[in-house]
């Protein structure tokens, strides 16, 4: 492995895990707030347990969160020297933002998990809220630093040199909204599903029956809902993408050669010698449709594209077939799941639609993990859309797979963590949660 992919290689080791840590730190308070709300206005000591047990989960998802972010930002200027010296002062508003929301967040999950009788009831619910607020931003902050290395903005660049530069600008650049949405969305749906599916679970073994399908209903009407208006999010990113990232849009169909009429492909394995997608559906006019609203509109293929400045075709056509194949399908489970609430109530304790949950529990951050492929997969070779190239923003300095498998151990060994204190909150809600 030589330095430049261990540094590849280590960037998306630590932005796979840390993208679970954080949807989860986002939406996970939420779900909290609600609960906490319920019991409030109700009165029913189920919503009380409920929330308890879930801020225990929120702060475990804080800490883990707060450490793979730190590592995080420190490896953007170990690994990525060349990037941060030129687009440091461009894009550093939203990471400073960021910094904000986080200790707001810790000072407000500091007051709700130790406020419990000591403080006014609805301030310390308004606590909850906060920290759910504040890590909402704290995600959709961090997306638009990302965004802005897809469509770069806010800075002249003349001879090599960044020139003119307005954070503002580079911050709410014209991909910042659309990703910022998609992503949002992407964490209610992905976490939704696998905290309903958790209880689900429960539920399915008849244990502590009202406390977990209470926690379930609360998930699953985020998660579904989020699921459902996932596609209407991701159509926003991928017109975005075909006017901004050709290239990234050419390699997520796997799209060879320019026409009218543009055919979308569904699966297929492609051929990148032959110029071609073998096995795939084709279904002709309609990606010409779907970027421009129009079957006969002319898409431009990846024989427009240098070859030097074309991503992965494979990775990124595979992953992002995988993040729509699962997409689609919670969708289709999200809707089923809201007509058994409004017109099957039956089906809601049925073993066969509690397992159509348990086995969906992955599958959000599954196709989490895919769409962030596509997005960085996709814009290679360029880590600042068509200005700077991966390969010059990589440190000089040699030995970066030892910190690889460095990073590698620590990760895994934070999840090993994470699933054991996971595990133990769910084995402890007889003892602590629902006597």
């Amino acid at each position: 492995m030589d330095d430049f992919i261990a540094a590849r290689s280590q960037m998306a080791l630590s932005l796979g895990f840390h993208i679970i840590y954080s949807c989860i730190g986002m939406v996970m308070p939420v779900f909290m707030a609600i609960s906490h709300y319920k019991w409030i206005k109700t009165k029913d000591p189920v919503y009380k347990n409920v929330t308890i047990a879930w801020s225990k989960g929120v702060a475990i998802f804080f800490a883990t969160g707060a450490v793979s972010g730190t590592m995080l930002s420190f490896e953007l200027g170990l690994l990525w020297p060349g990037f941060m010296k030129h687009a440091g002062p461009i894009f550093g508003m939203p990471f400073s933002l960021e910094g904000t929301a986080f200790f707001i967040e810790a000072i407000a999950l500091g007051f709700f998990l130790y406020g419990w009788n000591k403080l006014n009831t609805w301030f310390h619910w308004f606590t909850g809220v906060v920290v759910g607020v504040s890590g909402i931003a704290s995600g959709i902050l961090v997306v638009s630093a990302n965004s802005w290395m897809n469509s770069p903005s806010g800075f002249d660049y003349v001879d090599g040199k960044y020139l003119n530069i307005n954070p503002l600008k580079a911050m709410f650049n014209a991909a910042w909204f659309s990703e910022s949405l998609h992503m949002t969305i992407a964490a209610f749906s992905a976490t939704g599903f696998a905290v309903a599916g958790i209880h689900a679970l429960m539920i399915y073994r008849k244990r502590n029956v009202a406390f977990h399908t209470k926690s379930f209903k609360i998930a699953i009407i985020f998660g579904a809902a989020a699921a459902i208006l996932q596609p209407l999010s991701g159509d926003i990113s991928a017109k975005g993408a075909a006017k901004r990232q050709p290239a990234k849009l050419a390699a997520m169909e796997a799209y060879f050669h320019t026409q009218k009429y543009a055919p979308l492909v569904i699966g297929g394995i492609p051929d990148t010698a032959a110029k071609k997608v073998n096995y795939g559906l084709e279904i002709p006019g309609l990606l010409s449709f779907l970027v421009h609203d129009n079957f006969k509109t002319v898409v431009n293929g990846l024989d427009k594209i240098p070859v030097k400045d074309q991503p992965p075709i494979a990775v990124t056509h595979y992953a992002f077939q995988i993040m729509v194949g699962i997409g689609t399908i919670m969708m289709f489970i999200g809707i089923l799941y809201f007509i058994a609430l409004w017109k099957k109530k039956d089906w809601l304790k049925q073993p066969w639609f509690l397992k159509l949950f348990i086995i969906a529990t992955p599958s959000g951050f599954i196709a989490l993990e895919a769409g962030w492929t596509v997005t960085e997969v996709g814009r290679q070779p360029w880590i600042i859309q068509g200005v700077m190239r991966t390969s010059e923003a990589v440190t000089k300095m040699p030995g970066i797979q030892y910190t690889f498998y460095l990073f590698t151990f620590i990760y895994f060994t934070l999840s090993v963590f994470v699933i054991f204190l996971l595990k133990r909150q769910i084995q402890m809600v007889p003892e602590l949660y629902d006597k």
